[in-house]
């Protein structure tokens, strides 16, 4: 059923390479070349901007870029510029660098609603501290996550509740229970059903608009049930605003993570919040220590440089009201012409303007990954490289409109499939599959 054939003969050798030699063949699951058409999952080369090349020489308009941590695009000047200047001074000692004061000093300006930070290499152990220290605050055992937000961390306490739970105790698993996102009812059944139990409520707080007064509910619950509040600003941090949904909403957390868009692509997280539960992790108190952070490269200066020039674009340029723009844009371009093609209650388009992700429906408007990797066929044989439509601000209207156009020429093909009853003659190899699964 394929008019034209796409190959990518380098990067599926290449792919070859990376099985063997590491397990599941990328570092992130997310990036794994079983999210991808059957040897259509590129290798990349290089990127700059919005645009990144495979090691067959084709060049892609890219989204998501770096698990949506590439906000401002590929080698920005202004933060390889920052970088840059801390290389040949070192980059990690034996005391604290001033670096360190002034990312802190940056960060806790940008975020006013917190009072201390302490800054991690990734989110998982960001995240992971702050429950240790809502754990260390309350004297309680449970931990409270979201149902409906897929990834807090890569640690126990997280993993053991999705399907790859292979290798966490059961006894673990019973510590984790779950709450829905914007049922403020549900939430306060499972507080009162484990009472003094539940040492914290986690969250992401708005990867869809939260409903009217569910964040400061949520606030209120907390209050009341004595437990903490965290939010997992990892997506939300600089996509919704500079200090993340907490400074977009007015609804202050206990505790908060940062990380992906904070550092540009660069490695770096953040903790913060309230200084008295912060302070547990510090010298200041006569308490019990808790171990918060404490990462041999946490403070590599040119990645808090990058976090500083990051913070810096982000208020000087109005990176945030970019993102959106280029969002509603490319969003109303791809709800037009699937629509158009017949196809518009089957590519369906979610999310805030600067966050965006795609479903791809059946016949029946049930998710399907067979239809998704129909989907991503088509995309990548345009040109545009898509897990998500998530933009950064180096996209240009003139990526946008090509996307948009190889969005219609999919949806055409998608519209075949649809009144076939079957994508199947469209897939050549299997489909994509989920990240979260218990079999391989």
């Amino acid at each position: 059923m394929e008019t034209e054939e796409f190959l990518l003969p380098r990067s599926r050798l290449a792919n070859e390479r990376l099985h063997a030699m590491i397990p599941g063949g990328a570092h992130t699951y997310a990036k794994g070349d079983d999210q991808y058409p059957e040897n259509l999952a590129p290798v990349i080369s290089h990127g700059r901007g919005a645009h990144v090349w495979d090691i067959d020489g084709n060049r892609y308009v890219e989204y998501g870029s770096g698990l949506r941590s590439v906000s401002l695009g590929h080698a920005h000047p202004r933060v390889i510029e920052a970088v840059r200047r801390e290389l040949d001074r070192g980059s990690n000692f034996a005391r604290p660098s001033i670096v360190e004061v002034e990312a802190a000093e940056r960060f806790l300006a940008t975020v006013p609603t917190a009072e201390m930070v302490k800054f991690a290499k990734n989110g998982s152990d960001a995240t992971t501290a702050a429950v240790r220290l809502a754990r260390a605050a309350t004297g309680r055992p449970r931990v409270a996550i979201c149902a409906d937000h897929p990834f807090f961390s890569v640690d126990d306490w997280f993993i053991g509740t999705t399907p790859m739970s292979a290798g966490v105790p059961a006894a673990t698993n019973e510590l984790t229970v779950a709450f829905p996102y914007g049922d403020l009812a549900a939430t306060e059944e499972l507080l009162t059903r484990y009472q003094d139990e539940v040492a914290c409520l986690i969250l992401e707080p708005a990867t869809v608009e939260p409903p009217p007064g569910y964040l400061a509910g949520l606030r209120e619950l907390a209050d009341r049930h004595g437990c903490v509040l965290i939010f997992d600003e990892m997506i939300t941090g600089f996509r919704w605003s500079e200090a993340g949904a907490q400074g977009l909403y007015g609804v202050v957390p206990d505790l908060s993570t940062f990380g992906k868009a904070l550092g540009n692509g660069f490695a770096v997280s953040a903790l913060a919040g309230r200084r008295d539960l912060m302070e547990r992790g510090g010298l200041r108190h006569s308490g019990d220590r808790v171990f918060l952070l404490s990462t041999t490269h946490g403070a590599e200066t040119h990645s808090l440089a990058a976090a500083m020039a990051v913070q810096t674009t982000y208020a000087e340029e109005g990176i945030t009201a970019q993102l959106h723009v280029l969002g509603e844009r490319l969003a109303a371009g791809v709800r037009e012409v699937a629509a158009g093609m017949g196809v518009g209650d089957h590519i369906v388009v979610r999310g805030r303007a600067s966050n965006l992700v795609f479903a791809t429906l059946d016949e029946n408007g049930q998710p399907s990954q067979r239809y998704r990797t129909l989907f991503l066929r088509r995309l990548l044989a345009g040109g545009v490289l898509a897990p998500s439509f998530v933009v950064s601000s180096a996209l240009s209207d003139a990526d946008i409109d090509h996307t948009v156009d190889v969005v219609a020429q999919a949806c055409a093909v998608y519209r075949k499939a649809l009144d076939a009853a079957d994508p199947t003659p469209w897939l050549a190899g299997r489909p994509v599959k989920p990240v979260f699964r218990r079999l391989a």
